[in-house]
Order: structure tokens, then C-alpha cells, then sequence
């Protein structure tokens, strides 16, 4: 199973810097026990307290796997391609790339899911990529998974 590190730990409180009320920037992922015949990596983050539906902040895709452990950096630039290849999509902001837990005011605690796969493929998608089209796409080529749920609460 992949293990994932980050700013906090497993069902602990994400830092307020991650978030809509700091400098709402991604927190760094460190993946651990990638397999070997991995070819890269996908990351998800996606609240399922938000209220209307399970609400996506994060896609990363084609994370490529050049040493163990694998590091995404912290505050990546809001951009499709990154300058090691891998791609960003669409968030339910509308946006591409992170944004940090916003829940409404009051609403309690939020649940996120940062999720890891590693696939045994890049991937040759391209476009207006949601969540949903990234799924499609990663579902016959994971080999393993892992995730690390954080936790927020706007008063």
C-alpha cells in the first residue's frame, strides 16, 4: 500500500497555510513503497462533507517516478503542464491546480481525501480534465493506492 506524508497527519488538522484562509497553496505529498513497475503517479483531493457533493480541490496526473520516495513540492503554480511533465486539471472552483479547503462557516468538520495511484502507465489525456475524466481514465492501469485524510473547520 502507498504511504503518504504531508504537513499533518493521518485524521489531524490540515495546517491553515493549505488552506482558503491562509496561503491556500498544496501542501508537499511525500509517496512512499511506489512500486517498481510504476510508471507514474496521480493525486486527488476531494471533500465528501462539502454540501451539495463530494467536492474535488486537487487533480495531478503523470507524476513521474524518478526516485523513492516520490515528492511533489509544496505551492505548485496554478498551471496545466508543470516543468517535470506532470499535469493538473480542473478543481470544482472552476480552477486548475489546488485550492485548499473553503467549507462554509459553521458547516463542522470537513473531511480530505488525499489520494495516491500509482499506475502502470502515462497517461495521454488531454483537454478540460475533471475528476470524473481522470477516473475513467486511471481505472484498469492502478497498481497500488494509499490516501491520508485531513481535517478543517471555518468558525
Amino acid at each position: 500500500m502507498l504511504k503518504i506524508l504531508t504537513e499533518f497527519d493521518h485524521n489531524d488538522f490540515i495546517p491553515q497555510k493549505y488552506t482558503c484562509e491562509g496561503e491556500n497553496i498544496n501542501p508537499q505529498i511525500v509517496v512512499l513503497n511506489v512500486p517498481k513497475t510504476s510508471k507514474s503517479l496521480v493525486i486527488t483531493c476531494e471533500d465528501p462533507d462539502a454540501p451539495s457533493k463530494t467536492f474535488v480541490h486537487w487533480i495531478i496526473w503523470n507524476i513521474p517516478i524518478k526516485n523513492s520516495p516520490v515528492i511533489i513540492e509544496e505551492g505548485l503554480p496554478k498551471i496545466n503542464t508543470l516543468s517535470d511533465g506532470s499535469k493538473q486539471g480542473f478543481n470544482d472552483f472552476g480552477k486548475i491546480g489546488y485550492d485548499g479547503p473553503c467549507p462554509p462557516k459553521n458547516h463542522g468538520i470537513h473531511h480530505y481525501f488525499f489520494k495516491a495511484y500509482a499506475l502502470d502507465t502515462l497517461l495521454t489525456i488531454d483537454g478540460k480534465i475533471t475528476k470524473e475524466i481522470l477516473e475513467k481514465s486511471i481505472e484498469t492501469h492502478i497498481i497500488d493506492r494509499g490516501e491520508i485524510i485531513g481535517l478543517y473547520q471555518r468558525k
